[in-house]
């Protein structure tokens, strides 16, 4: 990582009110390489540059911690990881943190996987599979303290994903765009349905870019019913409460 990147990292770090060891910047910048890496054989993510990357993706992964929701020894399934995030930012700044990145592409899982033992992140688990599938299976229904999502997906779908996977008491961190009113009504009913209340609605405004962000926040105060979630692709196709585009 150069100069220019790792003062853009510092920065966006301290205006969350964060502070990186020399070890954690040294961690970022192999996370960094080890993804340019990657990306070059795997195409994943359209982020190229090292200002991008560290801005959109280490940073706002970061985002997550804020409301302090992600603070003690947690269980945490990160939905739909992708190339990592937020779980290898999350997981560097907070090692007590015991994640679990979910997705349903093997190669991208891999990826996580080799990266998370060259960065020694041991509490980094990864885990191939969708969260229709295991919202239903005993060994992960209602096992976790939190979920984390980076989505572009409406929020019924995202709390029918992740509730079920919640213990009751546990949190949806949910890391979206703007949020519309007519959204967010959709989502406090599907919330509802599913066992959950929003809590907490955080809109906020992207260090150093000034992106808009929103930070959705949904507890689980009681158990999912049993028939949710729906069969694989249904909650997408047909979210609860919401009428898709």
């Amino acid at each position: 990582m150069n100069a220019a990147s790792l003062e853009l990292l510092r920065q966006g770090a301290a205006e969350l009110g964060l502070e990186l060891s020399p070890a954690q910047e040294a961690q970022f910048g192999q996370l960094l390489r080890l993804l340019q890496e990657g990306n070059a054989r795997l195409n994943l993510t359209a982020l190229k540059t090292e200002p991008d990357i560290v801005l959109k993706h280490f940073v706002d992964s970061l985002t997550c911690l804020r409301g302090g929701h992600l603070t003690g020894p947690l269980s945490v399934v990160d939905l739909g990881t992708g190339g990592g995030f937020p779980t290898f930012p999350l997981a560097i700044m907070q090692p007590h943190l015991q994640l679990t990145p979910l997705d349903s592409t093997r190669k991208k899982i891999d990826f996580v996987r080799e990266t998370a033992l060259a960065l020694g992140l041991d509490q980094v688990q990864p885990l191939v599979g969708r969260a229709e599938t295991l919202g239903q299976q005993p060994e992960h229904r209602e096992h976790y303290d939190r979920v984390v999502v980076r989505a572009v997906a409406a929020l019924p779908i995202l709390a029918e994903l992740a509730l079920p996977l919640l213990k009751v008491g546990g949190v949806l961190v949910a890391q979206k765009g703007p949020v519309s009113s007519e959204e967010l009504l959709a989502g406090r009913r599907a919330a509802e349905t599913l066992g959950g209340r929003v809590q907490e609605v955080d809109a906020f405004t992207l260090p150093e870019l000034g992106d808009a962000r929103t930070l959705v926040v949904v507890e689980k105060i009681r158990p999912t019913p049993s028939k949710y979630p729906r069969r694989e692709g249904v909650p997408n196709a047909q979210p609860l409460f919401w009428k898709t585009k």
